[in-house]
């Protein structure tokens, strides 16, 4: 059986900003729910595992105040580094409790305990376990650079230095800035404890400046190819053969925008395919010529819903069609395992070895 990887999901936001209890069957959920600016619900935690996925990257996202995109959203926002912190750490103890309170659910911090859930998708196992490893997407809650111990401590592992412009570096949709100084005394600190850099989001120069200085791992966590879909927002070829060079793996998103250059959200759903979606994995396996590079980093619920996924999709449940379709292309069953979640696994094994 394939073990899956998502490497976005927008867990703790959901859950504690619109009160979307992700402990609920998705049908439940979505009779509950009002579609509204966040669209149709797409994932929780039951409807994850009958879809076969083992592990998360759960999200610590905060929006700012002071943004381009408010009426994504209109949820809470935070105006200075204290009150992101206070909103960061909220969603970092819901992570806690879920692993505390439910016996299917585990923090994945490391070796150890990723090899528990591992072990529980053998094939004579009990049950398999879904394991979660918290990612901070955007530093501002960081209130200063040597606090990154702290959120180490307490769980995090991979942190993504931008959303939005931060202090420490600037955003795919600014001016085209680079990392601040803050920003480079962050990755000293976060280099000292072996977390894990998420270039996504970030502009170019930062993700460049980033990947020059920053000896630890480096990801894109969910982050298409600009060469399909053009924008800051995406991966140029240059990002893309860094990454390779420097063993990063980059997870498709699987939101209809980012894998078709004319939708625009709210299209009909039946014009992008899950032929969009091997396009961009095909386009960074050719460019580095390895399918060892690439997986899924889905931000499924992530200010769209179930109505802006390919058309072959409607939920959690379906991430095994994309690894229908990539044997329908020739890929290899070993490269497939690898897309699905193999390559998320051996980066974490890296990184954290």
């Amino acid at each position: 059986m394939t073990f899956i990887v998502d490497a976005h999901l927008d867990l703790a936001y959901n859950a504690l900003g619109y009160g979307r209890d992700q402990r609920l069957p998705l049908d439940q959920l979505r009779a509950q729910s009002s579609a509204g600016v966040r669209g149709i619900p797409i994932v929780t935690l039951p409807e994850l595992q009958k879809g076969g996925v083992g592990l998360v990257f759960g999200t610590l996202f905060v929006m700012p105040a002071a943004n381009r995109f408010t009426s994504l959203d209109g949820g809470k926002t935070y105006r200075t580094a204290v009150e992101a912190h206070q909103q960061a750490m909220a969603q970092l103890d819901y992570y806690h409790r879920l692993a505390d309170d439910h016996e299917t659910i585990r923090l994945v911090t490391d070796l150890a305990s990723l090899d528990v859930v591992l072990t529980s998708h053998q094939p004579d196992a009990a049950a398999p376990l879904l394991g979660i490893v918290p990612l901070m997407e955007g530093a501002d809650p960081i209130r200063e650079p040597e606090e990154a111990e702290y959120w180490y401590e307490h769980g995090l592992r991979i942190i993504g230095l931008a959303w939005d412009d931060t202090r420490y570096a600037a955003g795919a949709w600014g001016d085209g800035g680079g990392l601040t100084r803050e920003g480079c005394r962050l990755l000293e600190v976060m280099a000292n404890f072996g977390f894990i850099a998420d270039l996504t989001h970030m502009s170019e120069r930062a993700s460049l400046e980033t990947m020059e200085r920053y000896p630890g791992p480096v990801i894109a966590t969910h982050s298409n190819a600009r060469a399909l879909v053009p924008g800051a927002r995406q991966l140029s070829d240059t990002q893309i053969r860094l990454l390779g060079e420097r063993g990063g793996v980059i997870g498709i998103v699987l939101f209809n925008h980012f894998l078709q250059a004319d939708y625009r959200k709210g299209d009909p759903k039946q014009s992008v395919t899950l032929e969009q979606v091997v396009a961009h994995i095909d386009h960074i396996c050719q460019l580095l010529g390895s399918a060892a590079h690439v997986g899924i980093g889905s931000d499924f619920d992530g200010g769209f819903g179930a109505a802006d996924i390919p058309a072959e999709m409607d939920s959690a449940a379906d991430y095994g069609l994309i690894a229908v379709k990539l044997r329908e292309k020739g890929y290899t069953a070993v490269d497939v395992a690898g897309i699905m979640g193999e390559n998320w696994l051996n980066l974490l094994r890296r990184a954290w070895r």
